[in-house]
């Protein structure tokens, strides 16, 4: 064997210097990881980097509980009056109201002016002969009678009947001017029942700020001694005009078509001699429009005698 020869040949040598170092061998392959170390000490807080874009929204929340209800507010400033509203479509008619008491008794009226003398009757038979009695009337003038024979002159006699008849007649005259004088002071007294007022000419417009139905209304004119407000020319539609401008109400007229429809007349009966009609109007909207109204710029509308609105006098 050869170690067994080689034994035997003889021991083996001192040994030898180290050489040097050989190339460096290839790379061998990876070894596994190994385990994991105990984590090390946290480091101190980095400088905050610059904010990133915007994210996308998200979804809308639930709606949450309504809040308590706020203080109430100061009042704001009035705002400026609007124009008068298209007129609105008639209502249907309301149940009639119960009856109601009796008011009482007005105030007993003013004597009215004396009534024009009557045509004198027919003579009447003569009567039988007797005592005389008292001078009748003078009879109407004849034909002049052939001229007779002058007479003896006789006594003065007293004054003729001509003269007394005409004192009377300025007595008559009299009476009848006291009696108007004492009816205007009467028609003065109870207008002042009413404390708003505008005149033109010899008319007064009065009114009490009240609302009435028309029927109504007229019965308060007449009732005070004057009638509704008749406006017979744009002088006095102006001044009732003012009147009601200043209610800031619209105002009942006098006048009606309840005889003759779409023909509106006085009380009197006599046609209008004066108008001043919205555009569009009359229109007897609803077929029941027979009253007058005036709005406060002064134009006229057909409205329903039923309604209620501002009573305005003339006087």
């Amino acid at each position: 064997m050869a170690w067994v020869k080689g034994l035997l040949e003889g021991l083996p040598g001192a040994v030898g210097r180290v050489g040097m170092p050989g190339p460096a061998g290839p790379v061998g392959p990876k070894g596994d990881n190994g385990s994991a170390g105990e984590p090390g000490p946290k480091g101190d807080t980095g400088l905050c980097g610059p904010p990133g874009p915007p994210g996308l929204p998200g979804p809308a929340g639930r709606e949450g509980p309504s809040g308590r209800q706020g203080n109430t507010g100061p009042p704001g400033t009035p705002g400026l009056k609007g124009e008068t509203g298209p007129k609105g479509e008639v209502g249907a008619p309301g149940m009639q109201g119960s009856t109601g008491t009796r008011g009482p008794a007005g105030l007993k009226g003013e004597r009215g002016a004396p009534g024009e003398h009557g045509a004198p009757g027919n003579a009447g038979a003569a009567g039988p002969a007797g005592a005389t009695g008292p001078q009748g009337p003078a009879g109407a003038r004849g034909p002049p009678g052939l001229k007779g024979d002058r007479g003896a002159p006789g006594a003065k006699g007293e004054s003729g009947l001509p003269g007394i008849t005409a004192l009377r007649q300025q007595v008559e005259t009299l009476q009848g001017q006291v009696t108007y004088l004492q009816n205007a002071l009467s028609q003065y007294k109870k207008a002042e029942l009413f404390p708003n007022g505008q005149s033109v000419g010899e008319k007064i417009f009065k009114t009490g700020g009240f609302e009435r139905t028309f029927q109504d209304a007229q019965q308060a004119c007449t009732q005070a001694g004057g009638q509704m407000a008749s406006p017979r020319s744009a002088a006095e539609n102006e001044a009732l005009r003012q009147l009601v401008t200043t209610q800031n109400k619209a105002a009942f007229l006098s006048m009606t078509d309840s005889k003759t429809e779409g023909k509106f007349t006085y009380p009197s009966g006599e046609p209008l001699v004066y108008s001043n009609w919205a555009p569009g109007e009359p229109n007897n909207n609803g077929g029941a429009e027979s009253c007058v109204e005036i709005f406060p710029n002064g134009k006229w509308n057909d409205k329903a005698c039923g309604e209620r609105r501002l009573v305005v006098c003339e006087f």
